[in-house]
């Protein structure tokens, strides 16, 4: 889906369309941006900047704040559309999925067309606009997906695969992050071309066990299949700041968006978890990280809100940043100059149809 929280928010407001639209923390206070659309893109902004910094760089920019129950509803939408054409359909968020329509016997088998069937069906449905990726592994499909928003479809054909790979920058290759993409521009690897010219154990050495994928993915191979169910042992993610933040509210604002994100995902996974962790890391790359598990093995929303400030303040603290519970900022005591990355995840997850509900109060005083 194209900037999915901001289009439906586009989509419900008709006063937004067509305007910079951030979903996320007011300009004014110390919240992050959730989400944005393409008009505040032309801007600069992205997701996990700070929302003041959203606010000077376009400041007739709309804030809203996010809707985390509607864009769930709206992904059950478009996860019904995939299923009428595949039951092989593995969603990776509340917004994006891998299709695997290998035995489709509609439109001649083509899979453009069925991709373009689907793209039409979801804007009937849903007044949204998704974009399509087609190959013949999830790496080149993922790609793909990217490659012409919004709005896009486009087709890598098995033919094409590795030359296309050979002309890609690293930094668009899914599974290379920011830290990784400059570890190997240090090491002179900017393009697939580049990247294919190391052997397996030579990866090894620099990567560990991404190795292999480095690897394979250079030369267009993924045999990685399409799930359509797994046990999923955890449900994270993270957030890594082009500048690093000193703000313990800011960061607080950060762990929130995350998990609120997170939980929607575990409900639309009909997923419930009984521990949820954060992470911390120090501009020195120092990394600590403190999780809490609930005794009755169901976390709510209510509870995570609740124990998020005192996990990041054992977190902050282990690492030497701030003494526990301190509301203001940590001035003059840094880890040389703040946090580079939070992240949240969520584990020990169980089907929400094999629980009782239970009514959970804590008492975080103590």
């Amino acid at each position: 889906m194209d900037a999915f929280y901001a289009s439906v928010e586009q989509r419900d407001d008709p006063a937004l369309r067509g305007k910079p639209v951030i979903v996320g923390g007011k300009p004014n206070g110390r919240g992050v941006v959730a989400a944005c659309s393409y008009e505040a893109r032309e801007f600069g902004i992205h997701s996990a900047m700070p929302s003041s910094e959203a606010g000077r760089l376009c400041p007739q920019a709309a804030f809203v704040k996010p809707r985390f129950d509607v864009y769930k509803q709206v992904s059950q939408q478009v996860q019904a559309v995939f299923r009428e054409f595949t039951a092989l359909v593995e969603p990776l968020s509340l917004d994006e999925a891998y299709l695997d329509v290998t035995g489709n016997t509609l439109f001649d088998g083509s899979a453009i067309r069925l991709a373009r069937e689907i793209k039409d069906m979801i804007r009937q449905r849903t007044n949204l606009i998704a974009s399509a990726g087609v190959s013949y592994n999830k790496f080149l499909a993922k790609i793909a997906s990217d490659f012409d928003k919004p709005d896009g479809l486009y087709c890598i054909l098995p033919e094409h695969g590795e030359t296309f790979v050979a002309t890609l920058p690293v930094g668009k290759f899914h599974g290379v992050g920011k830290v990784t993409e400059a570890r190997m521009r240090d090491l002179g690897i900017l393009t697939g071309a580049d990247l294919r010219q190391w052997s397996e154990a030579e990866l090894a050495s620099e990567f560990g066990k991404s190795s292999r994928y480095f690897y394979e993915v250079a030369r267009g191979i993924d045999h990685r299949p399409v799930r359509v169910s797994r046990t999923r042992k955890s449900l994270g993610s993270e957030r890594t700041f082009a500048e690093n933040i000193q703000d313990r509210a800011q960061m607080l604002d950060i762990l929130t968006t995350l998990s609120d994100e997170l939980l929607g995902e575990l409900s639309t996974r009909n997923l419930s978890s009984a521990t949820v962790s954060i992470k911390v890391r120090f501009a020195d790359f120092a990394t600590f990280s403190r999780a809490h598990t609930q005794a009755t093995g169901h976390l709510t929303h209510a509870v995570v809100v609740r124990c998020l400030p005192f996990l990041l303040d054992r977190a902050l603290t282990a690492g030497g940043y701030i003494e526990p519970l301190l509301p203001a900022s940590p001035t003059g005591r840094t880890r040389l100059s703040g946090v580079r990355l939070l992240g949240v995840s969520f584990s020990v997850l169980t089907p929400l149809d094999e629980q009782a509900p239970v009514q959970i109060e804590l008492d975080w005083s103590h």
